[in-house]
């Protein structure tokens, strides 16, 4: 066996890392900070394929993050460094702005206390430019506002993007926020409503909003309106351009709602799609179809459809659903959903015609009103319908095994519409 000379033996060991890094391209690109100078530091020199790891226990809030961007292959990824322990992000008027920020996944942290916004992301006023892949995962947000418009997860002008198991404790407008949104996935999040906090929706999108689902996430006294499809958007703020709707082609799907006023609202919105939620126990009404904007620039609120919905109600429910002024509640489709009055015999009464309804089963839910419930009805007359059974669905079409890449289309998100 021949005898490798020194310089022999250490030219194939700089080959062979050589080819390892080749091989892999995140090897090396990985950095561990511990404060928010280091962390500002690190993120001036990120380049694609970066993790920046946060060891720290506590970050300055006001941390501003401009232009910084990844590729769809090699996103930059920030994340805290132990799941179970996140650092946090406290106080200040807010966390964390992304402006004009491509491919970022930012992951395993908490922001609290904030006045304003806890996250903001957008594109810094250039509509034609939309920031396109982020990612925000496993992100707690909690206690912002207290009161008034401020959000938990700011969003505008985003274009593919997904807000995956993230959990909102108590905010002041909306706990997620979306003007002039398209192609995006809310997926496996959590909402819960504070005493002391104005709440007013769980989800909005509006400004323009498209192509967005809000899949498989619980809601409880999740706001005025725990799902806003759509809203009421100043002209100017509509991305990429004014539209004559609100919000369009939204998909509302295997979620389960608890409480709150109204659990879903279609406001100045198209063509939207509401299907196989569980929904328990709301305060006022389970829908309602409203129109926030003149009609003379915008169409009617119509054409959604509201379907294979597991409802459970009491008396606090005077109205089923409440229709405003200026919509079209007669060109919306519902279908197949499950009526049940908890604390009475009566059948519920619809203000409009439905196709294939179920009246009065119980469904027999225990533990509905928690979000590690897995409570699903057996009697047979309900299967297909309720979040349980888009569960099964989803399993069984393997969805749960595929994570929806950042920037992917609005078909490749909603595979199983």
């Amino acid at each position: 066996m021949p005898i490798q000379t020194p310089a022999v033996s250490q030219r194939t060991t700089c080959l062979a890392i050589l080819a390892l890094a080749l091989a892999s391209p995140a090897l090396g690109q990985e950095v561990v900070v511990n404060n928010t100078v280091e962390l500002r530091e690190e993120l001036q020199r990120a380049e694609p394929g970066t993790t920046i790891r946060l060891e720290g226990s506590s970050y300055e809030s006001g941390l501003w993050i401009d232009g910084v961007a990844g590729t769809k292959d090699k996103p930059i990824i920030i994340t805290g460094a132990d799941e179970k322990n996140p650092p946090v992000f406290m106080g200040e008027n807010q966390a964390i702005h992304l402006v004009g920020c491509n491919y970022i996944t930012l992951r395993n942290i908490r922001v609290t206390g904030c006045k304003a916004n806890g996250i903001n992301a957008d594109d810094g006023g250039r509509y034609e430019f939309p920031p396109a892949g982020l990612v925000f995962e496993n992100v707690t947000i909690d206690r912002i506002g207290p009161t008034g418009n401020h959000d938990g997860l700011k969003l505008s002008g985003l274009d593919g993007f997904t807000v995956r198991d993230c959990r909102f404790d108590g905010w002041g407008g909306s706990a997620i926020d979306m003007v002039g949104c398209r192609n995006g996935l809310v997926v496996g999040c959590r909402f819960f409503g504070r005493k002391g906090y104005s709440q007013s929706s769980g989800v909005q999108a509006k400004g323009g909003s498209e192509n967005i689902t809000i899949r498989r996430s619980f809601f409880k006294d999740a706001g005025q309106r725990s799902i806003n499809i759509g809203g009421s958007t100043g002209l100017r703020y509509f991305r990429p351009k004014l539209r004559d709707y609100e919000a369009r082609a939204i998909i509302v799907e295997g979620n389960r709602f608890v409480g709150s006023a109204a659990p879903i609202a279609y406001v100045t919105s198209v063509d939207c799609v509401v299907r196989q939620n569980t929904i328990v126990h709301p305060e006022k009404w389970i829908v309602r179809i409203l129109q926030e904007q003149p009609t003379e620039k915008f169409r009617p609120c119509q054409g959604s459809t509201f379907e294979s919905n597991l409802v459970m109600f009491d008396e606090r429910v005077r109205s089923l659903i409440n229709v405003g002024p200026n919509t079209l509640p007669m060109t919306f489709s519902f279908r197949g959903n499950a009526w049940f009055r908890s604390d009475s015999d009566r059948r519920p009464i619809l203000p409009l015609d439905e196709i294939d309804g179920i009246y009065q089963i119980d469904p027999m839910l225990k533990d509905a009103e928690t979000p590690a419930s897995t409570a699903r009805s057996k009697d047979p007359r309900l299967l297909g319908i309720g979040a349980h059974a888009f569960d099964k669905q989803y399993a069984g079409a393997g969805l749960e095994k595929q994570t929806k890449e950042p920037g992917s289309s609005a078909s490749e998100n909603q595979t199983d519409r």
